[in-house]
């Protein structure tokens, strides 16, 4: 391609480092921020630092719809001749070549070698989009492996036929020590055609889908010709059914793939182009697109397209609306993450420049987790505290963006959240992942003698880092500092 044709887009290769990564790293098939990552899994089990995407493995067990910190979810496979959705993926997983793969930000193709099925996969924000291409004729079957471990466990699944051509459940991802609250993620799997068989297995055990079918892998049947084509869209929610449902609705009513696809591109060049460079090789304009298309794929969205997000953080799960603004839209959207920890250096000063609508929603989503739950989170997971590493690193993003102009958020509770998570009984009195106590932080003998001392005991991550969370208390007391006097509270400033 002539280089005066090249978009910034087009410099964005999401193969690279995807050899040795973490389960979320990888992304193909998904808007900025999405709430769907749909790729392929070419290795899966009970381990977030090596399933996912790997680029030297040789075979795909399946494209699952949800690719983030602490969850995952909704896998499937398309394969041909006889049925084997009841023996594993080990049973059903394909080859694949390099040879015959496309990767580009919002699309993902790539042939099963198996099954002369050629995939190809696309997304909205909320929704994945599935098409494929047959080269024989055979029996085809498209494998929804809903209770499978792709990263996680899950520790329940439903599915339940609510039409010729519709299948909605839930899969809900077992809680983890990070994320100690079992979480679901709500489907409405939709199908352009008809299947002529739906079948449902339990471990190995293979049944008719007669109403809801719990724990339970299901299967869509269909006799292909040649050159046939089916298409699927998934709409998920973390609310409910009802709500994947209306996330279809809103963002892709319609069957037109190539639309999806070319929209998605418009969107990734669009965010990409905020910043323009200049000069360089083509090495270098390489890593520079591919860097900034990993700075805004992380970091989730959560909440639906109108507005509902589920909170967590009490006893019991509640869904929640966003407020409305003067067109019927929701104000900010709620995001997952992973920790803050380290973001000071880098997407706090990255993010305000070339998309502060993100940085909005974030502080919109840690003011609300702080109404609802009592404490701004560190790096929340599907609306559930986590208390990921040490220290109150929200405090720096929070005070970044007010710094930085951007102001649409509460900021007299998001700093009564802050001086909270600053004293005993915030976040500087857990260590990492310190879920039913607050006393790994050590932030009594940090206020009484200056530093956390060693030999902290607590059930807990990193309590022996007493010196790096010294450091950090100091560097967030500074920049909490820095708003008291801002907003002209000098006696809080005196005292951080």
């Amino acid at each position: 391609m002539p280089p005066e044709r090249v978009q910034p887009v087009d410099w964005v290769n999401p193969l690279i480092d995807s050899a040795n990564r973490r389960f979320f790293f990888f992304t193909s098939a998904s808007r900025p921020f999405g709430m769907v990552n749909l790729s392929p899994d070419t290795r899966v089990g009970n381990d977030a630092w090596k399933s996912g995407y790997r680029y030297t493995d040789a075979q795909i067990h399946w494209f699952s719809h949800v690719h983030a910190w602490q969850l995952c979810g909704i896998p499937v496979m398309p394969t041909m001749g006889d049925f084997r959705g009841h023996l594993g993926s080990n049973a059903y997983a394909s080859r694949f070549s390099h040879d015959n793969e496309i990767a580009q930000p919002g699309y993902h193709a790539v042939t099963l070698e198996d099954y002369g099925i050629r995939a190809e996969l696309t997304a909205t924000t909320r929704v994945g989009w599935h098409r494929y291409t047959f080269t024989r004729a055979d029996r085809a079957w498209i494998l929804f492996d809903l209770p499978a471990t792709i990263m996680l466990p899950m520790s329940d699944a439903s599915v339940t036929q609510t039409g010729a051509n519709e299948f909605c459940g839930y899969v809900e991802n077992d809680a983890t020590r990070r994320r100690p609250k079992p979480t679901r993620i709500y489907f409405s799997v939709q199908c352009e055609q008809t299947p002529d068989e739906v079948i449902c297995w339990q471990d190995d055990e293979v049944v008719a889908l007669h109403g809801t079918r719990q724990r339970h892998g299901f299967a869509l049947g269909y006799d292909v010709q040649a050159g046939a084509v089916l298409q699927f869209r998934v709409g998920i929610s973390y609310c409910g059914i009802n709500y994947a449902q209306e996330n279809i609705r809103q963002e892709c009513d319609h069957w037109d793939f190539d639309a999806v696809r070319a929209d998605a591109r418009r969107e990734w060049n669009e965010r990409l182009g905020r910043i323009e460079v200049e000069g360089g090789s083509a090495a270098q304009k390489t890593k520079f697109y591919t860097d900034l298309f990993h700075a805004l794929k992380g970091r989730r969205r959560v909440s639906d397209a109108g507005g509902t997000y589920m909170d967590m953080t009490g006893a019991v799960p509640q869904v929640r609306q966003i407020p409305l603004d003067e067109t019927g839209l929701p104000r900010y959207e709620h995001h997952n993450s992973d920790a803050f920890w380290g973001a000071a250096w880098t997407l706090n000063t990255l993010w305000p420049l070339v998309c502060p609508r993100i940085v909005h929603n974030f502080c919109n989503t840690l003011v609300d987790m702080y109404h609802n739950g009592g404490l701004i989170p560190r790096g929340p997971s599907g609306g559930n505290y986590t208390f990921v590493m040490t220290s109150p690193t929200s405090t720096t993003f929070l005070v970044s963006a007010w710094m930085k102009g951007i102001r649409t958020f509460d900021i007299e509770a998001a700093y009564a959240g802050m001086l909270k998570n600053h004293g005993p009984g915030g976040l500087m009195s857990k260590a990492g992942y310190e879920h039913n106590s607050s006393v790994g932080g050590g932030i009594e003998y940090y206020l009484e003698r200056g530093y956390v001392p060693l030999g902290i005991q607590a059930d807990a991550f990193h309590v022996g880092g007493a010196g790096t969370m010294t450091l950090e208390y100091a560097y967030h007391d500074w920049a909490l500092a820095q708003l008291a006097r801002a907003l002209g509270n000098e006696a809080d400033y005196d005292q951080l």
